[in-house]
Formats: C-alpha cells, structure tokens, sequence
C-alpha cells in the first residue's frame, strides 16, 4: 500500500509539470495562459507559439502518461498501469505547479494508453488526423479519438481497458464542453495548416 502511495504521488507530480508553461516562458518570454485559449495544453502552444513549440509540448505532455503509467512497472507494484495513468491525467488537468489550470487531457490520456495499448495508440492517432482533415476541429477531432479508442478496447474486449478509456473519454469530452458549443454555433477556430497550401495554389493560378 505504501508503494502504491508512493506511485499515485509521483504520478500526479509527473502530469503536474507544466510544459506549455515551461516552455513558453523558458524559450519565447510567453506564459500562454494569458494567451489563445488560456489553456496549457498542446493545442493552445500551437496556437500562440506555433508548430516547432506546439510539437514539443504536446510530445512532453504525452510522455508524461506514458511514464507515470510505467511507473507501476517500475517499482515491481501490482497496481494496473492504467490505473497509475489516470493520476497522471489529473495532475495535467489540476497541476499543483500552474495553480491547478492545465490542459484538456487529450496528449497525457493518449501518452497513458501509449505505455498500456500502443496498437490502440496508434489506431485512435490515425482517426484523430482523419478527423482533423476532414473538420478542421482539434477538439472534435480529440474527442472523436476517445470514441476510436473506445471502439477499439470492446473490439478486444479488455475490460479494465474499455472502464478506463470510457472514463477518460468522458473527462475529455467534460472538458471540452466550451469547445462543443462553439462547434454548434460554429464559431470554433479550426486549424490552417492547409491554408498556405490552398494560398499557393491559388497564386499559381
């Protein structure tokens, strides 16, 4: 009990440190919460310090479920990596080092089932960028991830995997709610990453 103490601490702290934060104002003077969306998650870096900073907070956002989820492995404990995971979930939602205003969960909810399911990692990442290029919709497109992913843990029929990714598909979706009616009132942003290209097409022309 005491290991698994010890586990569920590190595993929030590790989903606690904030990376937008980190590098925001280590690299660019920036605190993005003050900025976009206010939010500390990987979109909102993309958003306000572009692609080079977006990646690599969104990749350390999703490295931080991967870890916390192995560290059950690490200290030879009997807790379920999943378990240990969602900590590291709510430490990135609620971190105790950016007064408890952080991401949506979608990159550490993703980097968690990386360490338990990558196969399922790789199939809802698929749906996500499928959906992301059909709609333009970041948020929509996470959520659809989470319904991917959900989809996938009853195909295989992992019980403790379709509770977990139920329930952090659901958290998600709770924390995306602002974004959802922006969608139905369409005045959500979506993503220009096609723009310079149809932008040159049209030159060409």
């Amino acid at each position: 009990m005491f290991v698994d103490g010890i586990i569920i601490v590190l595993a929030y702290l590790i989903g606690s440190i904030p990376s937008g934060l980190i590098i925001g104002k280590s690299f660019y003077g920036v605190d993005i919460r003050q900025h976009g969306s206010g939010n500390l998650g990987g979109t909102n870096t993309f958003r306000v310090l572009g692609i080079k900073a977006g990646l690599i907070v969104t990749s350390a956002d999703i490295l931080k479920g991967t870890l916390a989820a192995a560290l059950p492995m690490f200290f030879h404990s009997e807790m379920h990596l999943l378990v240990a995971g969602i900590f590291a979930v709510i430490g990135h939602t609620y971190p105790i080092f950016a007064g408890f205003r952080g991401g949506k969960a979608v990159a550490t909810s993703a980097g968690v089932l990386l360490c338990y399911a990558p196969y399922m990692f790789l199939v809802m990442v698929v749906g996500f960028f499928v959906c992301l290029y059909i709609t333009k919709y970041v948020s929509l497109s996470s959520m659809f991830g989470g319904a991917v992913a959900i989809t996938y843990a009853v195909i295989v029929q992992d019980k403790i995997l379709i509770i977990v990714v139920s329930i952090l598909t659901a958290f998600v979706v709770y924390r995306h709610r602002a974004n959802i009616k922006r969608i139905i009132n369409k005045t959500e942003p979506k993503v220009t990453w096609l723009s310079k290209k149809r932008k040159d097409s049209n030159k060409k022309k």
